[in-house]
């Protein structure tokens, strides 16, 4: 049968666009009357929170308070808004090719999973992209309240699959250390360094592109 497929988003199916995000943060940061700089710097400092607690909405609104702002709230809509834009356009930004393989895996008879690190406008902006009518299942942590790698979480994917996470073939960049997370887990891990080489130390099999991802998936579980 066919290995299950579970794939991380940024830097491994897209791009994940760092610099395009501080910007905006920055331009949410003029809607609501604080700092830019500072704005994007309490992003950065409450990454985690955003990623399983807080909802675009709200991270504007206790950001903005932390910063010293009062917007109102139809600031704060404005500036949610304009996030969820961004998610919108990233998330549109799919080479043609990875959308061959992620078709060409399912031609296979791969099931496709998705397990992302991802505050509420990218799960918002989810369903509308390319990328979602070619996934059985979409884990974001923050709709489930956890994050790689927590071991959970890839368990989650699995169940939702229907398969043991062992079945599963897992493929990302490495980023918040997912690789060990999914071997935690049990699943057979290959890094990805397509759009980024995040995490160079990691011991295992390697793809310099999604090309080459169905000849790597189809080989026995032993042979990783």
């Amino acid at each position: 049968m066919p290995r299950p497929v579970v794939f991380d988003l940024f830097h491994t199916l897209v791009h994940g666009a760092d610099d395009e995000r501080d910007r905006v943060v920055g331009e949410m940061a003029l809607i609501v009357g604080v700092d830019p700089a500072a704005l994007v710097s309490a992003y950065h400092a409450t990454w985690r929170d955003r990623l399983v607690r807080w909802d675009a909405a709200e991270t504007v609104r206790i950001l903005a308070a932390r910063l010293g702002g009062a917007p109102t709230d139809e600031q704060v809509t404005r500036a949610a808004t304009h996030r969820l834009t961004l998610a919108h356009r990233v998330l549109g930004r799919v080479s043609p090719v990875t959308l061959d393989v992620l078709d060409a895996l399912r031609e296979r008879g791969h099931r496709l999973a998705l397990i992302s690190n991802a505050t509420s406008e990218t799960a918002e902006a989810w369903p509308g992209g390319p990328l979602a009518r070619r996934f059985d299942v979409a884990v974001f942590s923050c709709e489930v309240g956890l994050a790689k790698p927590d071991p959970a979480i890839y368990r989650t994917a699995a169940q939702r699959l229907g398969v043991a996470p062992a079945d599963c073939v897992y493929v990302g960049d490495g980023a918040d250390g997912e690789l060990a997370g999914a071997a935690a887990a049990g699943m057979t891990v290959l890094r990805t360094t397509e759009h980024q080489d995040t995490d160079p130390g990691w011991i295992g099999p390697v793809i310099a592109n999604l090309g080459d991802l169905p000849a790597h998936v189809e080989q026995p579980a032993s042979a990783d």
